[in-house]
């Protein structure tokens, strides 16, 4: 497999990293995961917009482009042979002395990663669960897609290897928050909430996507702060995320949901392919 890193393709046995880099040291650094269907990546304008404010929060002086960007990932599809992918975008503070740095950094590192992904079963259903780990805050005012995971690492742990399932964090306060990887949505009497950004929880751009395709679809759409008990009255269930999509959940504790059958979920799958059809058009 070869990656891009610091503007060269290289096999990935030949990628190095300095040990002194902060993004390895402090944890200082942002990524994104980004879909490709036919060697095109999905929504690259809004990662690459969410990257770049992640970067500004950080303070590294490097701010990227959807031309920049694009075809490097388009020649690594052809590189690897893999024109449906997961790409992961990296990009963290550099190298710097051992101790804490308040100037900006102006030499990041810049790797760009792909991996091939089983067949895309569309709307796969997953169970849900609560977890009893609660969601870290953020470091800054808004929740970056930074190198912080551990917090998502621990939920992993307590959630365990099973794919069929997803856990559910729940705030400091007992408020519906996120998953482990993913958004959170729900639909009761027609109407489709999820948490508002005030819960700390990342503002997903596939979240962003659902929540543009649901008002364009006249479904009423409400943000704000749930207890988990909506979640036993809910008609419909799901998650989404970058590479997984809408991934609707078929039980929740002792609740059986539609799952993929769910009118609200198959009318937003719909428009979702409609939106990935239209790439470039």
């Amino acid at each position: 497999m070869v990656l891009f890193l610091n503007g060269k393709f290289i096999k990935k046995e030949n990628a190095v990293i300095s040990p002194f880099d902060h993004g390895y040291l402090y944890g200082l650094g942002v990524f994104e995961t980004i879909r490709t269907y036919g060697g095109k990546p999905f929504l690259l304008e809004e990662h690459i917009e969410r990257l770049n404010h992640g970067l500004e929060e950080l303070e590294i002086d490097r701010s990227f482009t959807s031309g920049e960007v694009k075809p490097i990932i388009q020649e690594l599809c052809l590189i690897n042979g893999l024109p449906d992918s997961y790409i992961r975008m990296n990009v963290s503070a550099g190298e710097g002395d051992i101790g804490l740095q308040t100037a900006p950094y102006i030499d990041p590192t810049v790797i760009i990663f792909q991996k091939s992904l089983p067949p895309l079963i569309p709307l796969q259903e997953k169970e849900a669960v609560i977890l009893k780990l609660r969601r870290n805050t953020p470091e800054t005012e808004s929740r970056l897609k930074s190198h912080h995971f551990f917090n998502n690492a621990a939920a992993k742990r307590e959630l365990g290897p099973d794919r069929d399932r997803e856990g559910i964090f729940l705030t400091r306060e007992g408020y519906l928050a996120e998953g482990i990887t993913s958004n959170l949505f729900w639909v009761k009497a027609g109407v489709l909430y999820t948490p508002s950004l005030e819960t700390g929880i990342l503002n997903g751009i596939t979240r962003q996507l659902i929540l543009k395709l649901a008002r364009s679809a006249d479904i009423p759409v409400i943000e704000g702060l749930f207890k988990e008990n909506v979640l036993q009255e809910a008609d419909e269930i799901f998650f989404t995320n970058s590479i997984q999509e809408i991934v609707p959940v078929h039980k929740f504790m002792k609740c059986k949901l539609p799952g993929n059958k769910g009118v609200i979920v198959g009318r937003l799958y719909e428009k979702y392919k409609d939106a990935i059809s239209k790439m470039d058009k």
